[in-house]
């Protein structure tokens, strides 16, 4: 039986990306974002409540991450959970999880240079008379295997 695997967040980011290229030339960015929920208790007082995930953006998604996120943007995040484990300091073991992007769409917002954030980059002058290049100027948000298409 197959299964599914299947995380979505819409919430903020808790700080800037933090970005490294793996010796392959591969990006990496890891984010965290909060999610909040409010209800009423028991008792009748309203209570939030705020859960932070941890999220690894691979590839594009990491390069428009480094570009566009910023620390309290609100952004909708696809992905899969992964469970990890490692030792601590004390030498325990702890277990955790994190969210692997496949898809990624900026919520609103500026960034600090005063782009709005759901802008994409606008293509070159393009000269009608001249061959069709091969090249998308408008880069994918979406990341799936074998998916290239930009919507």
């Amino acid at each position: 039986m197959a299964g599914v695997n299947k995380v979505i967040l819409l919430g903020n980011l808790g700080g800037d990306p933090e970005v490294r290229a793996l010796p392959n030339g591969v990006k990496v960015a890891n984010i965290n974002i909060a999610t909040s929920e409010a209800y009423t208790g028991k008792d009748g007082q309203r209570v939030e409540q705020t859960e932070w995930h941890r999220v690894e953006l691979w590839d594009n998604l990491a390069n428009i991450a480094e570009q566009y996120l910023r620390k309290g943007n609100q952004v909708y995040i696809e992905g899969k959970i992964r469970s990890e484990e490692w030792q601590d300091k004390t030498g325990a073991t702890v277990r955790g999880y994190r969210i692997r992007a496949t898809n990624m769409n900026l919520i609103g917002g500026r960034n600090e240079k005063g782009a709005d954030v759901t802008e994409r980059p606008k293509p070159e002058a393009v000269n009608l008379n001249a061959p069709a290049a091969n090249v998308n100027p408008f880069p994918t948000v979406m990341q799936e295997e074998g998916d290239d298409l930009p919507f």
